[in-house]
């Protein structure tokens, strides 16, 4: 072969090498300046806590105003009860009461209210209503008197008797993440509670 061949062709290959390390260089060069995908990066990146923060923000909200309903349904409630409007000759027991609140909780709970649970019960003295408590054991709502255990009960006074009507609703926490700081109560709920103590005005029984 022609000496002149050969070097024209070690000269090609010598341009052609030149040329690709040049694209290679030029292509490097082009993606560290590329700004074009730093949004959506930013965005992947910062998604995840956002949307966290909102599901937090939405479920502390949504649970409050379950409490704020429950304990004006229970204020509504006990109204009746201290006027006289509703008294102890009407018969009350457990399902009509627990009708009574529902009626005015479903609005924000699910239907028959599955997690509500009440009490109700007249005392000689304001001092007696106030030893009647409850505690929280083994994610369940246990009742105390005195500090001995005690059962739920609906038996509501007559004119002029000391009464106290505690109201407890077993709020289920929707996001999971959550359920590990706000549920205290067995199958990822938490306890909504209201109570109010009133004495009877005077009416006919």
């Amino acid at each position: 072969m022609p000496q002149r061949s050969v070097t024209h062709m070690q000269d090609q290959s010598e341009f052609a090498a030149a040329s690709g390390r040049q694209r290679r260089k030029g292509f490097l060069r082009r993606f560290l300046r590329d700004r074009s995908g730093s949004t959506a990066i930013e965005f992947t990146a910062l998604a995840i806590p956002f949307s966290l923060l909102v599901f937090a923000i939405l479920e502390s909200c949504i649970s409050f105003a379950g409490q704020e309903v429950m304990a004006n349904a229970t204020d509504d409630v006990a109204r009746l009860f201290r006027t006289g409007q509703v008294k102890k000759a009407d018969d009350i027991t457990e399902a009509k009461l627990k009708q009574m609140i529902c009626s005015r909780l479903q609005v924000i709970v699910a239907k028959n209210c599955p997690g509500l649970m009440v009490d109700l019960r007249h005392f000689d003295t304001f001092k007696q209503a106030a030893d009647a408590k409850f505690t929280i054991a083994g994610g369940e709502v246990v009742l105390t008197n005195g500090g001995s255990p005690d059962i739920f009960k609906v038996d509501l006074g007559a004119s002029m008797t000391k009464n106290m009507l505690r109201v407890f609703y077993k709020w289920p926490v929707m996001i999971d993440f959550m359920a590990k700081s706000m549920a205290n109560l067995n199958d990822g709920n938490t306890l909504h509670f209201a109570s109010i103590t009133w004495q009877n005005e005077p009416f006919d029984d």
